[in-house]
């Protein structure tokens, strides 16, 4: 039954999907990060629904709205997209070891690259950039609620995997719960107006937490607790959200299993397995950069070429192969210093933007809303960017989406607030007008790609 109710869904939106491709990116966005095929049981399970959605929408924008709505915006995260895609592909081309296996690997991550393009195009209203965080939202917060009650029903039971898809690892599937905290916290505020919203996230933020525990996933609980303390810097209110973290590191402390204490205890022990294992993969993955600096060893080639960089053997002379266990040594160690810089660039761009974008948001009135939004994704990123220290997710499906976002984002606060400094122009003097232009630019920069003029006097 389930089975065919996810394959009619999928299969009535098809027509809508081509016909409004942001329809098709709401169900691509489904299928993504809620895996609902990996709740069925028999032939939906194995479809690849999402494939049949992404052409639907792909070609439905090519017939319908080419011309009226860009593919993507080429702002600077665009360009270091594209640029980290080639490059990516450049250093796989030279890679030692290419089958069907990395070939698959290798054509999603150019599937992720192409979906994070056409969200900077399709996502270019308020309305369109809240429905779909809303919709990640949902469906990460449906398994952070699932595994929370599961939890509590069974005393803390350890969560062994995730759904699916990018979210099977246990590890992998944490870090989305952590990256997801925030986003249910700036949403729920945000979104205020509609009745019992930000009790109801409220509460699904406790259960992710729960989640989140048993997972027993260091790196995401790392990132958790990094994600807070990024929040309650950022509120403005740091006695009160210093008070509500102790009082919810004291309810953690009194209610946590044994179990997910003792595994949190560990951090920092040299000496425990886990621990080991990462440092020997960071060290063998600094050889791998010192022998191949520039495009690395290749795309999904860290294991099979681990054993030819490995020091430390077992006690019987053998040698045990590991993945980074570090997304930033992963993109260096497979594509070389040359990605390595353009990832770091790529995320690092995203704080100046959201910053840019919170200014402009406290600037003009009516416009809080796009400094929430800021905000809430940069606290995301936060979360990525610390539980990536110690997890292989260097190419995680949500992290580019995300930055796709923030180029949205720019955009669409760009446009809100250029509508009040064209009134300006209309009803006061030209100093006025120029005056509030020039606040724009000083909060958003050149982002339309035209470098003749700045961007204050393109305000048209």
């Amino acid at each position: 039954m389930r089975d065919l109710l996810v394959f009619l869904v999928v299969l009535l939106t098809l027509p809508i999907s081509f016909r409004r491709p942001f329809v098709g990116m709401l169900v691509f966005s489904w299928l993504a990060y809620m895996r609902p095929q990996d709740l069925c049981w028999s032939f939906a399970r194995d479809m690849r629904l999402s494939f049949y959605v992404g052409i639907a929408m792909l070609v439905g924008w090519w017939a319908n709205e080419r011309g009226r709505r860009r593919f993507a915006r080429w702002d600077v995260r665009s360009k270091l997209l594209l640029t980290l895609a080639a490059l990516v592909a450049i250093s796989y081309s030279m890679a030692s070891y290419q089958s069907e296996y990395y070939n698959r690997y290798f054509v999603e991550f150019l599937k992720i690259i192409i979906v994070a393009l056409f969200t900077s195009g399709q996502v270019d209203s308020r309305a369109r950039f809240r429905g779909l965080t809303w919709m990640i939202a949902i469906c990460l917060a449906f398994y952070g609620v699932k595994g929370g009650l599961f939890g509590l029903l069974t005393g803390g039971a350890f969560i062994l995997r995730g759904p699916g898809g990018m979210l099977e690892d246990n590890n992998d599937f944490a870090l989305a719960m952590a990256m997801n905290v925030p986003l249910l916290w700036y949403l729920g505020y945000n979104d205020r107006a509609i009745p019992f919203v930000r009790i109801l996230t409220r509460i699904g933020i406790v259960l992710t937490v729960i989640t989140i525990s048993l997972t027993h996933s260091r790196g995401a609980f790392l990132a958790l607790v990094g994600t807070a303390l990024w929040i309650s810097w950022r509120s403005g209110h740091l006695f009160r959200a210093g008070f509500s973290l102790m009082m919810s590191a004291a309810a953690f402390f009194i209610f946590a299993p044994a179990s997910v204490l003792n595994r949190i205890q560990s951090i920092g022990d040299p000496n425990e397995s886990s621990a080991r294992a990462r440092l020997v993969a960071w060290r063998t993955a600094l050889r791998m950069i010192a022998d191949n600096p520039v495009f690395g060893v290749g795309l999904r080639n860290f294991q099979p070429r681990y054993v030819d960089y490995a020091k430390e053997r077992l006690e019987d002379g053998t040698i045990q192969t590991y993945v980074a266990h570090n997304s930033y040594l992963q993109i260096w160690a497979e594509s070389g210093s040359l990605a390595f810089g353009v990832y770091l660039l790529l995320l690092i761009s995203t704080f100046f933007t959201c910053r840019r974008i919170w200014r402009i948001g406290m600037q003009f009135p009516g416009m809080s809303w796009a400094s929430d939004y800021a905000r809430m994704l940069e606290a995301t990123m936060v979360a990525f960017m610390i539980g990536a220290m110690f997890l292989n997710r260097g190419h995680f499906d949500l992290v580019y989406h995300w930055v796709a976002l923030v180029t949205s984002l720019s955009v669409i606060g760009y446009a809100a607030a250029s509508a009040p400094a064209l009134s300006v122009g209309k009803n006061h003097s030209r100093a006025a007008e120029i005056t509030v232009r020039r606040r724009l630019a000083f909060a958003f920069g050149s982002i339309t790609g035209n470098k003749q003029q700045p961007i204050w006097r393109r305000v048209h």
